[in-house]
């Protein structure tokens, strides 16, 4: 007889957030709040999401950080259009293709290429890419923010002196990473004391653990501007770091990081329109399956034929990526990114997606800095002649998808997600739920979904309805898998939605722990 293990025997919910003004939705509700103190400071939107994502580093560090890279859409309030922020990943300039010697072995459970000899592309001072995302947040504070630099950075500047929540969430978070933590000294003395991940008290509220020089860091951006990171001090410090333990991010690479600005793509979906980041994103996978599903008849819900069509989709669509775009996000939840949404009442709209590809990413922190560097080299195919091959200076495929979906001109849903080659699945039907058959955001948050991330197999919520599960089942292979805490089987969205009349609502992904919507009162 089958014993099938079943971790959550339980049915969780997460509240929703409504209101008529602005609001702001982040894996963690601190960031979030320190999002909404903005607005509340006479910020728009921009401000928001800039102290939002600043605030993450200091609250979720093993998902986005100073050290990392992104993508964001930007829609204003009477502009046509959505701008895209680019700060996504680009190799240092110096990085050897023949410094990473096929192993042999392939890596299924997380690529579709060889492994590396002392995984050297997925951690150390090798698997650096040129941390973007200090300059892509102050990009955008520099357009279109309202209030000072300084300002925008104080919460994050107190969530860092405050410290990391110690709880069980970052007991599990830090354990998954241990292994490799424990081999930088800094990671090391910060998130292994004694070298053992740090304990959630028995009972009682947890105690707090600070992240190195991350909090000097932050005031000294806040004293003397972003691009200090990139030229000043804190790039010394970077690039001094890197070079003693052998890296070849340089002060070149940092002096020369800028972030792009770029008009959105755009895509008609039944009545309106879809912006995305376009080239080197998921958009054009996206947009692929999208093309499949606007012949699908809708139901008043989705339906077994609506997921077996979904399904198709995305298995021929990923089937196109893989052999002809190439592929670089990994499969696996060790793939570890941080999406967040803003909006102001103004109706301005933010939907910015920022990563440090794995979890704590290359698990270096830098002990100068307090900077926990990206490993975003693990993005290359390290095969020569392949479309992801390394190179230095190059950009790789990556599969963030912030969605801005307009209504006539005005911007009405924002969307993502965190969760590698699982995001597109998870973007496609939140949208869906909510565009195409009319759920409320806490409705789509709550409903259970399908993955696909690869041309051959499904995964499915063993919650959705059993004619759903049969027609899959039947359609082709098909993994019934629990969507909880961990492991991470389906990407963590989430979305504001904003009507006509200026009534906003937002949702965040269910079964994250620390993650809501906040609305501002």
């Amino acid at each position: 007889m089958d014993y099938p293990h079943v971790t959550q025997n339980w049915s969780l919910t997460k509240p929703s957030a409504a209101g008529k003004r602005g609001m702001v939705v982040s894996a963690v509700r601190s960031a979030a709040e320190a999002g909404v103190a903005m607005l509340n400071a006479g910020g728009n939107a921009i401000d928001a999401a800039v102290a939002t994502a600043f605030a993450l580093p200091t609250v979720e560090p093993w998902n986005s950080g100073l050290g990392g890279i992104g993508f964001a859409l930007v829609h204003r309030a009477g502009e046509r259009r959505a701008d895209v922020v680019d700060f996504g990943p680009v190799a240092p300039r110096d990085l050897d293709p023949s410094a990473f010697k096929v192993a042999g072995a392939m890596r299924q459970e997380l690529f579709t290429w060889p492994a590396v000899e002392n995984d050297a592309n997925i951690h150390g001072p090798l698997s650096f890419a040129i941390p973007s995302s200090v300059a892509g947040y102050a990009r955008m504070h520099e357009l279109w923010g309202r209030l000072p630099f300084a300002e925008v950075l104080a919460p994050a500047i107190a969530l860092a002196k405050r410290g990391l929540p110690q709880d069980w969430f970052t007991t599990l978070k830090v354990a998954a990473s241990a292994s490799m933590l424990r081999k930088y000294p800094e990671s090391a003395r910060i998130y292994l004391p004694g070298g053992l991940p740090p304990i959630a008290p028995y009972s009682g509220p947890p105690g707090f653990f600070r992240l190195g020089n991350l909090a000097a860091t932050l005031e000294r951006l806040a004293k003397v501007g972003p691009r200090d990171f990139y030229e000043g001090e804190i790039a010394g410090s970077i690039a001094a770091d890197v070079m003693a333990m052998g890296g070849v991010l340089s002060a070149r690479d940092l002096r020369d990081c800028q972030a792009r600005i770029v008009p959105a793509t755009e895509y008609h979906w039944r009545g309106r329109t879809l912006q995305l980041t376009g080239g080197l994103t998921a958009a054009p996978t996206m947009m692929r399956v999208l093309d499949q599903m606007a012949s699908v008849p809708l139901a008043a819900t989705p339906d077994a034929a609506w997921f077996v069509a979904l399904a198709r989709a995305m298995k021929i669509a990923y089937f196109e990526r893989l052999t002809g775009l190439g592929d670089a996000d990994p499969i696996a939840a060790e793939s570890c990114t941080s999406h967040l949404t803003a909006c102001d009442q103004d109706g301005t709209l933010v939907s910015m997606t920022t990563t440090l590809l794995s979890s704590m990413g290359s698990r270096v922190v830098l002990p100068g800095s307090g900077v926990l560097l990206n490993n975003g080299v693990m993005w290359f195919d390290p095969r020569p002649g392949h479309p992801n091959s390394i190179a230095g200076g190059k950009r790789p495929l990556t599969n963030m998808s912030p969605i801005i979906l307009k209504d006539g001109e005005r911007p009405w849903l924002a969307a993502g997600a965190s969760g590698g080659r699982r995001i597109l699945a998870s973007v496609a039907q939140m949208m869906s739920f909510i565009a195409d058959f009319g759920m409320t955001a806490e409705q789509a948050a709550h409903h259970p979904r399908i993955d696909v991330s690869g041309p051959d197999s499904v995964s499915a919520d063993p919650r959705l309805p059993p004619e759903v599960l049969a027609a899959l089942a039947e359609d082709g292979a098909l993994e019934l898998a629990e969507h909880g805490v961990l492991p991470i089987n389906y990407a963590c969205p989430n979305v504001i939605v904003r009507e006509p009349d200026g009534a906003v609502t937002g949702a965040s992904d269910v079964m994250s722990p620390w993650s809501l919507a906040v609305a501002q009162a």
